[in-house]
């Protein structure tokens, strides 16, 4: 007998190119399958594409390498059949009578013909919706199935244009496809376009009824004191003769372990009609008081599991579903006193700082692992909302479960882009995609594959433009409000009296979330569509924090510079492309970067913009001498860069702003610009600057005004607290201290307290480092700390470059606790350098209670697998075990001498595999790491705590490393 519920097929699959065989899809699953990987048959990559496939049987180059992508055919070059492929597995399902079994496709790119045991179905057109074929009938029971999948390109693939161009020659509209694909300015063209299973394939087992897209909807009353849960499911009966049915809903929470508290059970009994296909609504749920779910750095994410069953007389369970679910109300407007979106969850104005994202992995080599470790990363910025770019992905269910884990909103587009649709050089087709009725089918689908999470927040119709008119008018429609969410400024009982006589909202699509036509329009940019958004280069940082920066309440995309580390242009590009760029100044004084053919295929960003009065950022700490001290100067200036763009924004926040969304926040590539961790998972010091920026509660110094300012994101008034403003020279000196009366800073505010006159001064240094600690007085528990190195107006950073020879000593104290596969580092850090003029109470930094209470058990939160699904798991888990016993390390200290004091700059780790077998240049990092804090400074007699994480694997023997500014080479750790 077959276990109801869903078996996932991920394992055992091969892939061959079409013109390469000569066997029917019938011949392939009845009398000829292939047995395994010979000459014309090879391992794929599913959920993937087929251009995955062939990198990882080293077919075609990395298209990520180097230029390897220009070795690899285009499919405009090579026709559509190139890169049309079989894909062959095998499954074995044993069913009981009156079970049923379902294939699934959760996404395929973008037609295919599907062939199971030697009967053919057709999977139609289009890249974002879900297939599920009922294949109960052509089963076998007593041998392995054999199911082999025939996969097509999309049917405008486009030819790239010689001067390439956002979205090659933008036919690729033209199909219900992304559209990035054919390149855009901070990515090279996908040969493939995509093509192959780029998502879940799966069976379902069920009994004579199923259950169908359930819709959760949840309303408030009573100031959230009262609580409905509103439940919409369809049901199909499959069987030919009337069901009789017992419908179960279910809601718990996980209150300790895998102890479950079921906080609500109702059920149902009903009569389903043989072949009926109905929609069912529970009657609604109430809660009294239940927690809520808050966005990053607002609140805790809690998540309740809701399970609904279904038993049939005769039979037993049927069918079974379960889906983490958050009690939370979004709501959104136009602001009228900045002209900006301004968004609010459970009545709290939130003010928004994230970023733009495209997609995980340019060849859809997506999965829970990299799908957790990426949203994580938002999170550690202390970001709270993503924007789903419409030229990338409707993204998938994992993304948006860890998007609820972590608190971060998200902002989701359809497939329309300004460039590809109406926009763009040369001018592209306005009307959208040839098949208006598949767009919005796709539309319709993605909706309710992703309308049941608390992060999703907004449906926007296009980056850039609105989709055309018809298209618009349907999602208009689709996405109709409820009334009771029409206008959420009131928890009148009389809206409560009002829902016997109103549809319940869990029958509408969605009903619950505002739909903007566009990302320019409606309180975006300058809300009529016009190009009002960016810049995408480097700045000035002085210059974001000027009134005239930027006039528009909501920028959703505003960009700069993104280099990675050394170790990652040495890991993803030969040494021809580990060259740094030319200099070449200019007859006004400014400088051009002249980069290398490899990083200008990457898509480099330099780092001065003459035409904008920028000057060279990486030259104001002097000439680099090669590519590590290159890359190390680019950190400097992506710290500073971000830390100021989200400084300027705060600093007038909800006077000036509502939300800015940064462009973009990493690369699905191994692109150079716009990101603040590169596509191997590693850090860039742009996000630590921005980790530091985007704190809730958060010391500043406004760079334009040279006003230290507080900003206070939180719900609650800061009362008792006071600033602490040191500077400290290059010689270890302290010339100037200060510190604030103190101080009360409302809710939801930012308030400049005092200036800091240092640069004012007769005896100003020409660089100095500037740190600013916000602590509560009871205590001296530090709220938010902030160091910043600054040099006197019209001046550089130049003297910093002999401050790396200054020899400052350290204590570093370390130990590792192992969890299963889990290395978890506390270090704690501490600048011995003597103290010339200590008046700080400080030095510990103790900080208080994290306000940003986003971080949560992962394993608490994970959906609720399948009996088959949590055997796997157990095997998987019971190795591991077996590898890795709970041990803790013992205490290790490591002191690096010198007998100067100052500042020790810039100091940052990192984690690597000490393998004895290395090979030259090998890439030795550990990735991804998730660092408390990283790219920090401690002034003489400072110390700090860092908490540094991340997976070992088997035969993997980690040792952490300190490098610093002022500590060139590296020093083991631990």
């Amino acid at each position: 007998m077959a276990e109801i519920g869903k078996v996932v097929l991920d394992k055992g699959w091969l892939a061959a190119r079409s013109t390469d065989i000569e066997l029917t899809g019938v011949q392939l699953t009845t009398t000829n399958p292939p047995s395994g990987p010979d000459s014309t048959w090879m391992e794929a990559v599913v959920p993937g594409t087929v251009l995955a496939t062939l990198v990882k049987n080293k077919v075609v180059p990395d298209p990520f390498y180097g230029l390897g992508n220009e070795a690899i055919i285009d499919i405009a070059d090579s026709g559509r059949e190139h890169y049309t492929f079989w894909f062959f597995t095998t499954f074995e399902c044993n069913l009981l009578n009156n079970q049923h079994i379902d294939l699934n496709f959760r996404a395929i790119n973008y037609s295919a013909e599907v062939y199971l045991n030697g009967h053919k179905k057709i999977l139609p057109k289009g890249m974002f919706r879900r297939h599920s074929i009922d294949v109960t009938s052509i089963l076998l029971h007593d041998r392995p199935n054999l199911l082999a999948v025939l996969v097509h390109p999309p049917d405008h693939p486009g030819r790239i244009p010689p001067q390439g161009g956002q979205g090659g020659d933008h036919e690729i509209g033209k199909d219900v496809a992304a559209q990035y694909v054919e390149g855009w300015d901070w990515i090279a063209p996908i040969r493939d376009r995509n093509t192959g299973i780029w998502d879940k394939v799966s069976i379902s087992v069920t009994g004579p009824v199923k259950i169908v897209d359930p819709h959760l909807v949840s309303s408030f009353f009573d100031n959230y004191k009262r609580v409905y849960l509103h439940t919409t499911i369809e049901l199909v009966n499959k069987s030919a003769i009337v069901a009789e049915c017992l419908l179960n809903i279910q809601v718990a929470t996980e209150v300790e372990g895998n102890t479950c508290l079921v906080e609500h059970l109702q059920t149902q009994n009903l009569s389903l009609p043989a072949g009926a296909h109905v929609h069912y609504t529970f009657s609604e749920i109430f809660f009294y008081k239940p927690k809520l779910w808050w966005p990053n750095g607002m609140g805790k994410q809690y998540l309740y599991n809701v399970e609904i069953t279904i038993e049939v007389r005769g039979f037993g369970e049927s069918d079974l579903w379960s889906q983490p679910f958050g009690f939370r109300k979004i709501e959104n407007h136009i602001d009228s006193a900045t002209g900006g979106r301004l968004f609010k969850v459970n009545g709290e104005p939130i003010f928004i700082r994230g970023g733009n994202w495209i997609l995980s992995d340019g060849l859809l080599r997506l999965s829970k692992k990299r799908y957790q470790a990426d949203i994580k990363f938002h999170a550690d910025m202390n970001f709270n909302m993503i924007r789903c770019w419409g030229g990338g992905l409707a993204e998938r269910p994992d993304f948006y479960h860890y998007c609820d884990m972590y608190g971060i909103l998200v902002w989701q587009e359809f497939w329309i882009t300004g460039d590809v649709d109406g926009r763009g050089d040369p001018i592209s087709n306005p009307d959208g995609p040839v098949d208006h009725d598949l767009f919005l089918l796709c539309a319709r689908d993605t909706i309710k594959l992703l309308r049941n999470h608390p992060s999703l927040a907004l449906w926007v119709g296009g980056n850039e433009q609105v989709p055309p008119e018809d298209v618009n008018s349907a999602l208009k429609t689709y996405l109709k409000l409820h009334p009771y969410f029409e206008n959420l400024n009131s928890d009148d009982i009389s809206k409560r009296e009002l829902f016997p006589v109103l549809k319940d909202p869990s029958q509408y699509l969605d009903g619950t979330r505002v739909y903007v036509q566009g990302s320019l329009w409606d309180g975006f940019a300058d809300g009529k569509g016009d190009f009002t958004d960016g810049p995408y280069e480097i700045q000035n940082p002085e210059d974001f924090f000027k009134e005239d920066y930027y006039e528009y309440g909501f920028n959703p995309e505003v960009g700069s510079v993104g280099m990675p580390v050394a170790a990652t242009i040495r890991a993803t590009m030969p040494p021809e492309g580990w060259d740094i760029p030319l200099f070449i100044k200019l007859p006004d004084g400014y400088v051009q970067e002249a980069a290398n053919p490899i990083w200008e295929y990457h898509k480099y960003i330099p780092y001065s913009k003459p035409e904008k009065k920028v000057h060279d950022q990486i030259l104001l700490y002097g000439t680099p001498k090669d590519l590590d001290d290159f890359c190390l100067k680019a950190q400097l200036v992506n710290y500073i860069q971000y830390r100021a763009l989200l400084e300027g924004w705060t600093s007038r926040m909800w006077s000036k702003y509502t939300g800015v969304l940064i462009w973009k926040t990493q690369n699905p590539w191994t692109g150079l610009r716009g990101q603040f961790y590169d596509h191997l998972h590693d850090q860039t010091a742009g996000f630590y600057g921005c980790r530091c920026a985007a704190e809730p509660i958060h010391v500043q110094l406004n760079l334009a005004t040279y006003y230290i300012e507080v900003v206070n994101t939180t719900s609650g008034e800061l009362s008792n607290v006071a600033i602490e403003a040191s500077v400290w020279n290059l010689e270890g000196m302290c010339p100037y201290y200060e510190v604030s009366e103190k101080l009360t800073v409302p809710s939801k505010r930012t308030v400049p307290i005092f200036e800091m006159k240092y640069p004012k001064s007769k005896n100003a240094k020409p660089v100095y480092f500037l740190l600013l600690k916000l602590y509560n007085i009871s205590d001296y528990g530090i709220l938010s700390r902030n160091l910043y190195w600054l040099h006197l107006p019209g001046g550089d950073y130049k003297l910093l470059e002999p401050y790396r020879n200054k020899e400052v000593p350290l204590k570093i104290t370390s130990q590792a606790l192992i969890r299963g596969s889990t290395c978890e580092v506390q270090v704690r850090v501490v600048n011995t350098s003597k103290k010339p003029d200590s008046r700080s109470l400080l030095d510990k930094n103790i900080l208080t209670k994290s306000s940003r209470t986003g971080d949560c058990d992962t394993t608490l939160l994970e959906p609720v697998p399948s009996a088959n699904e949590k055997k796997q798991e157990m095997s998987l888990f019971q190795k591991i075990q077996r590898n890795f016993a709970k041990e803790r390390s013992s205490l290790k200290v490591t002191a690096i001498g010198g007998t100067e004091y100052g500042v020790a700059f810039f100091l940052h780790f990192s984690v690597h595999d000490s393998k004895k077998d290395k090979k030259e240049g090998e890439d030795t990092r550990i990735l991804p790491v998730h660092y408390s804090d990283n790219y920090f400074s401690l002034v003489p007699g400072e110390e700090m705590s860092i908490t540094i994480s991340f997976e070992i694997l088997p035969g993997v023997n980690p040792h952490v490393t300190l490098h610093g500014w002022n500590y060139q080479g590296g020093h083991t750790v631990l």
